[in-house]
């Protein structure tokens, strides 16, 4: 049985001795696992309209197994047990998932788990050069589950807090204080209100509001959806929606 300091990787142990170690089978073999499991993340980002997308996922993984399969190298002749080139690749992907966050003209935050996937199919492309293949495959499955299931769940969630944003446009700024009425009838409570600027010369009044829900009876029975679709009965409203953050 190999033994890895207190770790031992069942997956290896099954695959057998070649796994364990730097050679050309096992080499090709994790580069062939990072392709496909690269792939599948990032074409689940693709379908989803993602700025990060397949090719940038498998770039990714491959670059944290390089970079792990080199510094173990590099350990094996010198000795030298600083993964150096690791740590700088963990520190590129960081940067490089940060320009993934866009902003948009709504004031949302978007991309933020793209971000994440992306900063960590490059550590699951570490775990899979450094030889960990159950480590690498319960992580990928985890992420999968991330990305996949809970978003709906995380949905619901939202959509029953007590606090939400939206993006509000109104034919005309003069109606804001008539909305403003209309909301605290409703047993709501506007905690902020940010008129965006990407607007102006538009013909709009255009408004990023941060509401709380201050009514027990509308915390009982009404989602963030009902609240809105109510809203948008509103003659004096053009568009109103939520903001996802």
């Amino acid at each position: 049985m190999r033994n890895t300091g207190l770790i031992t990787d069942p997956i290896a142990e099954l695959l057998g001795e070649w796994s364990f170690g730097l050679n050309f089978q096992s080499i090709l073999f994790r580069i062939v696992i990072a392709v496909l499991l690269a792939a599948i993340i990032g074409s689940e980002r693709s379908n989803k309209r993602h700025s990060a997308g397949l090719r940038t996922f498998i770039l990714v993984m491959i670059a944290g197994m390089d970079v792990m399969i080199l510094d173990i190298y590099i350990w094996n002749m010198t000795g030298n047990s600083m993964f150096l080139l690791s740590a700088a690749a963990v520190v590129a992907i960081t940067v490089l998932s940060i320009h993934t966050i866009l902003y948009s003209s709504r004031n949302e935050i978007k991309g933020l788990t793209t971000a994440a996937a992306l900063w960590e199919t490059g550590i699951i492309g570490m775990s899979l050069g450094g030889g960990y293949y159950t480590v690498t495959l319960v992580s990928f499955l985890v992420l999968m589950c991330t990305l996949s299931w809970f978003p709906s769940f995380e949905a619901y969630l939202k959509n029953r807090s007590n606090h939400f944003e939206v993006h509000l446009e109104l034919t005309n700024s003069v109606y804001l204080q008539d909305f403003v009425t209309t909301i605290r009838r409703l047993g709501l409570t506007i905690d902020d209100i940010e008129q965006n600027p990407a607007y102006i010369g538009s013909g709009l009044s255009v408004y990023s509001i941060s509401i709380s829900i201050s009514s027990e009876e509308l915390k009982k029975y009404k989602t963030h959806t009902e609240i809105i679709e109510a809203l948008r009965t509103l003659e004096y409203v053009y568009h109103i929606e939520e903001m996802h953050v």
